[in-house]
């Protein structure tokens, strides 16, 4: 890869095609495969990722919001695209884009059915989450009867799937809690299934489902994470490959004697001689204050450079008294080697967090 001349984002479609395939080899053939690209495709692309997904043979994708799905028809997605939390203002745009809405409660459900009807649209798709144990969005299992009376007193939609979502997947210790959530899911998926003519996609799987509960794979899974290249535990990481490596070079060292500060507020003070490099990112790029006086650190030339004093809006400094470094140097903050999980966690918190908060200021490069 070519070396870095400004702060960038380099996103590896080679590293993305390895995670799906590797994902994809964990299903039955027959098994559906959605992406998720929601939040600019957890901070890469959302579009060109997408693009090249479809390419790959993905079977849907989802994002969160509206906008965010009429992006990815503007730029020539024609796979089926769930979105996971519509707003009833954007349901109009929904349509005129032909995305599919997931309804998640019966002010939501009311509100398109009815919009659908007086559009007079037929068997327009629709999918239908339930709440199994996350409690955060979803019918419960006392809706059922009202969801499938609706549903078959109207043309106007069509229940495309019934999906619910795992709360703890990635973690063994709460096995038993998934369980419970797995048969309740399936309880609720039968009930409704019972009731109609025919049989909507069933899915219930995130990236960690797939790897620990193949049980749960049903009609298709749904995967974000695992996608850029975090397995969320250190086995599974082995396996994948993070997508995105974040870049930037160095723009100025600084000779700091003993007893001078660093940075605003002089939240770093030397008690002996050290060099500093001055690095283009900040927290407006992404690297959150947090990351400040020596909690996070970036990689020059494969050492470590802990960050000194606070991070500013646009600027972050490191100590490199002990690297052989100099102005123009590249840095990397995090990538393949040095990765977002590892960076992340020096301030407790995780990569969906630090990958998802890279600025759109920061340039794009796609290696193919």
């Amino acid at each position: 890869m070519p070396k870095a001349q400004e702060t960038v984002l380099e996103i590896d479609l080679k590293a993305l095609k390895h995670n799906f395939e590797h994902l994809k080899s964990k299903l039955q053939n027959n098994t559906k495969f959605l992406a998720v690209v929601k939040a600019f495709g957890y901070g890469s692309d959302s579009c060109e990722v997408a693009s090249y997904l479809q390419e790959l043979g993905a079977d849907y994708f989802a994002v969160a919001y509206v906008g965010e799905g009429v992006a990815l028809r503007k730029a020539g997605i024609k796979v089926p695209i769930l979105v996971l939390h519509p707003q009833a203002v954007n349901l109009k745009t929904l349509i005129a884009y032909s995305l599919e809405p997931n309804l998640y409660n019966a002010k939501i459900f009311k509100e398109f059915i009815d919009l659908a009807s007086s559009e007079e649209l037929n068997n327009y798709p629709i999918h239908i989450k339930f709440n199994t144990g996350l409690n955060r969005l979803g019918f419960c299992e006392n809706d059922v009867e009202h969801v499938v009376s609706e549903i078959k007193k109207t043309d106007a939609v069509k229940l495309t799937s019934i999906f619910s979502h795992l709360a703890a997947s990635e973690d063994l210790n709460e096995k038993t809690f998934t369980l419970n959530q797995i048969t309740s899911f399936n309880t609720i998926s039968k009930k409704i299934i019972d009731r109609l003519s025919y049989k909507p996609i069933i899915h219930m799987c995130n990236t960690s489902g797939i790897l620990n509960y193949p049980e749960a794979h049903f009609d298709m899974v749904r995967t974000g994470i695992g996608l850029y290249g975090f397995g969320n535990s250190e086995k599974e990481n082995k396996n994948l490959v993070p997508i995105a490596t974040l870049k930037t070079i160095i723009s100025q060292i600084h000779n700091i004697e003993k007893g001078e500060s660093v940075g605003y507020n002089r939240a770093f003070k030397s008690n002996a001689f050290l060099k500093t490099a001055t690095l283009p990112i900040g927290h407006a790029d992404g690297i959150g204050r947090q990351y400040g006086n020596g909690k996070g650190f970036v990689t020059i030339k494969g050492e470590r450079a802990p960050i000194v004093g606070n991070v500013c809006m646009d600027m972050i400094m490191v100590n490199v008294t002990d690297i052989d470094c100099k102005e123009g140097d590249e840095v990397i903050v995090f990538g393949q080697d040095t990765t977002a999980e590892q960076l992340a966690e020096t301030t407790n918190t995780i990569s969906y967090e630090l990958v998802t908060s890279v600025s759109q200021r920061v340039k794009r490069i796609f290696v193919k």
